[in-house]
Parts: C-alpha cells; structure tokens; sequence
C-alpha cells in the first residue's frame, strides 16, 4: 500500500490551490487505497452471496446502515466476475446509495432522474419502486443513457422504465398522463400521430439517419432547444399504444404541481473533487484533463450556473407534497450549500427536510441546517453531499 503520505505530492499544483481555496484536505486523497469498494446485491440475491464470495475470493461485508450494500477490498475488480455479468451485483458508492435512500422511493410513485448516467442510481431506484409506478431516466448524452439501458435491461429493471435523452434543465415531460390515451390534452397532428409497439432495439430507417445527421453534425449533446429522444421504454410504463407525439408532450405550467413526479433526484453534474478515485484516474488520463474539466475557471462558473437551473428544474417538475434530493460528489461549498441557498432564495414553495434515515448514516452535517455530508474521513465513502427537498402548497 502507497504511503499515505508522500500520495498528496502526485497531486498538481494547481489542484492543491484549488483545495486551499475551498477549504478542503489534500490528505484525503491519500486514502484512496483505503476506502472499500460498495457493491450492491440484487434483492433476492443473497442465497447467492457464498459463491460471490468465493468467486471473488472476499468476504461480502454488510454495510450495516445500508440495506442490500456491502463493502469488498478497494482492489477487487467485479466487472468480470459471473455474479456481476449475471446481474447479482453492481457496483456503487455507499454514498451514492445513500442519496437514492433518501428520496424513500415507495412502489407505486412516479420517479425522475433528471441526471440519470451512468446508471447505478437509476438501478436503485427502479428496484425500490417494486414493480409498480414508473421511472423516468434523463440525461444529455446519449452514449452515457445509453449505458443506462444496458444496466436496466441486464438487471431487468426496465419494466416501468422509459429513458429520453434531454437537456435537464429544461425536460418538461410529466408521468404518463392516462387522459393521453382517450386524447384529451392530445397535441398530435395526422402527420405525427403514430402509435408506439412495445420497444425493440431495432431501429427503424428515420431514427437511423436522424442519428447519422447528428454525428455529421458534431454535437454529442443536445441543445437545450432540442426535442427530447425517447430511446428506451419498458412494456409497463405506460407508452406501448400510446401516440409517439403525446409520448414526449412538454407540460403546460403549473401542470406538474398536481400531475408531477413525486420524487425527483437531481444528482448533478459537478468537478468531481470529492470523489477520490474519480481524481485518481487523471493520473491516467493526464493532469492537463484535470485543468480542463475541474480547475477551468470559465468551466466551474458554468457549472455553478447548470447546478442551480438543474435543480430549479426538477423541482418545477415535482407535484406539490412531493422530495426532491439534491446531490453532488463535490465537496466545495460553492456547488453545495451555496446553490441550495440561491435556490431557497427564489423559491417560496421549497423547503428542506430533515433525512429520517440519515441519523444512522456515517456523515456529518452540512453549513445549511438538515443538509448532509460524506467524505472519506468521516464516512469511509467518497464524498457527497445531500439535500433533500419538499415542495409545500402556497
């Protein structure tokens, strides 16, 4: 094992400024060979856990304050192992697995992730939501959602599942509204008015050359002007039989107050920093890409900037009555408590809510009351932050 430390020095200069500028422990990035690596169970996967444990020559420990969670040495690898291939187990943070625990997702509700890649998260929540209600997983890359309905369809989740690649900040698609099918509300026109079969992967000759055009054109995201692409979507979740048109219908205002989702997790894009096996693969992929994607201070501000429209964005898509999480696995404050506070500034209907669950949970309170972190340190995970919000009728 490295020595704890003598690792802070591989660190870049400039990366060490910007900790000292947030305030945060460069020591904390020696601890990368210390914190477990957390993997998931399948429910209903734990007759299997002896042979896991033998295939992955480790013990499963139990992560005690985290139902289905178990924490292996950080150097195991699981991707090609049978149990992971088979769908028994997935890899995510602790942490991580808090946030989703967090929005106590019941069966029967209508889920939004509005940052839904690379998937773990998304996993989760649809098994939590027991085969009943729906969820919806957003994100702007395609190629990222994509990824996301491979893990749906490997762990056979995807039932209830629809996926739309979108701008989250501005994605206004409610839950399947059942008015739709009688044609109340329908905006189809005799030109666009086709029905959806049950999804398959094939595509048909128009999705391909609209994604040939895109490709030509060289933007691997989406415009926030661009029409949502529905690119998965699961037998039960309400759009087989349903017109493509009124499938991606935007939301007329105020109509999520009473037809929204009622939970909402806005995971959302951030620098990373906290993540402390995020930071070391840029040993890897060489420190100039630290620079660019972290350190860049035109970057940062259009990060903060994304942040805050994300979470206003979830939160107008949330019923009354219903949480939204927010969460980041930044540790500064400026992309945590500081975007919450703008947010509360602006929005008279939002309120923070204490996270019941969390007085188990190995973190520490944020600067904002009820808001919550995890750092290597204190949780043995990487870091996170966590806010949970409620939309209050006015």
């Amino acid at each position: 094992m490295a020595d704890a430390r003598s690792a802070p020095e591989s660190l870049p200069p400039a990366f060490l400024e910007f900790l000292q500028e947030n305030g945060l422990d460069p020591m904390m990035y020696s601890m990368v060979d210390t914190i477990p690596r957390y993997i998931r169970l399948k429910p209903g996967m734990e007759p299997h856990i002896p042979e896991i444990q033998s295939e992955l020559t480790c013990h499963l420990n139990k992560v005690s304050w985290l139902p289905d969670f178990y924490a292996i040495p950080p150097q195991v690898q699981i991707a090609s192992s049978m149990a992971y291939q088979q769908g028994k187990i997935y890899g995510i943070d602790a942490a991580s697995g808090a946030a989703v625990l967090a929005l106590d997702v019941q069966p029967g509700e209508h889920v939004l992730d509005l940052c839904a890649a690379p998937g773990a998260k998304l996993c989760m929540l649809a098994d939590m939501l027991g085969g009943r209600g729906s969820l919806t997983g957003v994100d702007v890359a395609k190629h990222r959602l994509a990824a996301c309905r491979t893990m749906l369809q490997k762990y056979s989740l995807g039932d209830r599942c629809r996926l739309f690649v979108a701008d989250g900040t501005s994605f206004s698609i409610l839950p399947v509204n059942s008015s739709l099918g009688n044609g109340e509300g329908s905006t189809c026109h005799k030109d666009n008015g086709s029905t959806l079969s049950e999804w398959t992967s094939k595509r048909s000759w128009k999705d391909r050359q609209k994604s040939k055009k895109a490709r030509m054109a060289g933007s691997p995201h989406l415009t926030s002007t661009s029409e949502p692409e529905l690119i998965y979507y699961g037998k039960h979740s309400g759009l087989v039989g349903l017109r493509k048109c009124d499938a991606i219908r935007p939301s007329a205002d105020d109509e999520a107050q009473t037809s929204g989702y009622d939970k909402v997790l806005v995971d959302a894009e951030c620098t990373h920093d906290g993540s402390i096996k995020h930071i070391q693969k840029f040993e890897f992929w060489g420190w100039k890409t630290l620079d660019r994607r972290v350190l860049d201070a035109e970057r940062t501000d259009d990060l903060l900037h994304l942040q805050l429209r994300l979470l206003t964005n979830g939160f107008k898509l949330l019923k009354t009555g219903g949480s939204l999480v927010y969460s980041t696995c930044s540790l500064t404050v400026a992309q945590n408590e500081n975007v919450v506070q703008q947010f509360l500034c602006k929005h008279s209907s939002a309120e923070l809510q204490k996270i019941d669950s969390a007085d188990s949970w190995p973190c520490r309170g944020g600067s904002i009351f009820k808001t919550l972190r995890f750092d290597p340190a204190t949780s043995q995970t990487s870091g996170l932050f966590v806010a949970k919000f409620t939309k209050l009728q006015i």
